[in-house]
């Protein structure tokens, strides 16, 4: 496990259960992640293709320690789709609330991302025929939970969220286009654009917050917690998503430098 810290901001390189046990408890006003949904996607250090029953209880290993980090009126704030493994469809979305309520999470509520990828058709099953079409699902979902308290403490002061932003994030549908910059694609084969991350840690958090991240990747969460004025913890087992991740927070500090 590698530790290093830049203004705010810890990062973390290596194996993300050893990597959590190395926080404190009670300390995270928000996590906003991503984990690897276990479609055989090419990570450096990852099998992307665990049985899924091995998949689910590494997610709730990673929930149990989110559990213990996040403060008691902290969120856990977590995109995550359905899946196809093992040859049957999987509601890996609602697995995932059965595990977080296990635990202890209370959901608060789910947002549906609308990604625009009907172009990218390649499936289609029975086409034109009733015998066995195959229906796609340009959207994920992210799920928001509480851990004990639904009211999140915090001074009037670091309320940053302009009215407008507030009237159009509380709805639950965000029709936001996927990343697809080459460098950051390069960095990280699966990350979520920045205004996914954008929304999510102004309508939850407040200016000052700590916002963690376990599955960092390209490090967009971190980026854009620099960006308005958040503290933030990175985790990933890449080092070339980890070594980018670095610098790319950094340049958000020059470009904050150059306004």
């Amino acid at each position: 496990m590698i530790k290093e810290f830049y203004r705010e901001h810890i990062f973390y390189l290596g194996d993300v259960l050893e990597c959590l046990k190395d926080i404190k408890d009670n300390i995270v006003d928000l996590v906003f992640t991503s984990p690897p949904y276990n479609v055989g996607i090419n990570y450096e250090n990852w099998n992307d293709n665990l049985s899924y029953e091995n998949y689910l209880k590494f997610l709730e290993e990673v929930l149990k320690e989110l559990y213990r980090v996040i403060k008691d009126d902290g969120r856990l704030a977590i995109n995550i789709p359905s899946i196809t493994a093992e040859g049957e469809y999987k509601p890996l979305f609602n697995d995932v609330i059965n595990i977080a309520h296990k635990i202890g999470f209370k959901i608060r509520n789910d947002i549906i991302w609308f990604k625009h990828q009907v172009s990218k058709r390649t499936a289609w099953g029975s086409f034109s025929s009733p015998s066995d079409p195959y229906v796609i699902q340009p959207y994920e979902f992210i799920l928001v939970f509480n851990k004990k308290f639904k009211k999140h403490e915090g001074l009037k002061e670091n309320v940053d969220i302009t009215k407008e932003e507030f009237i159009n994030f509380s709805l639950s549908l965000w029709d936001i286009k996927p990343e697809t910059r080459k460098e950051i694609l390069d960095a990280c084969p699966a990350p979520f654009p920045e205004e996914l991350a954008y929304r999510i840690i102004k309508f939850y958090t407040y200016k000052g917050d700590l916002v963690l991240d376990p599955f960092g990747g390209s490090g967009t969460t971190n980026y854009v917690c620099a960006k308005t004025g958040r503290r933030s913890i990175y985790i990933d087992n890449s080092k070339k998503a980890y070594d980018f991740a670095i610098k790319r927070i950094k340049s958000a500090y020059v470009d904050l430098f150059l306004k």
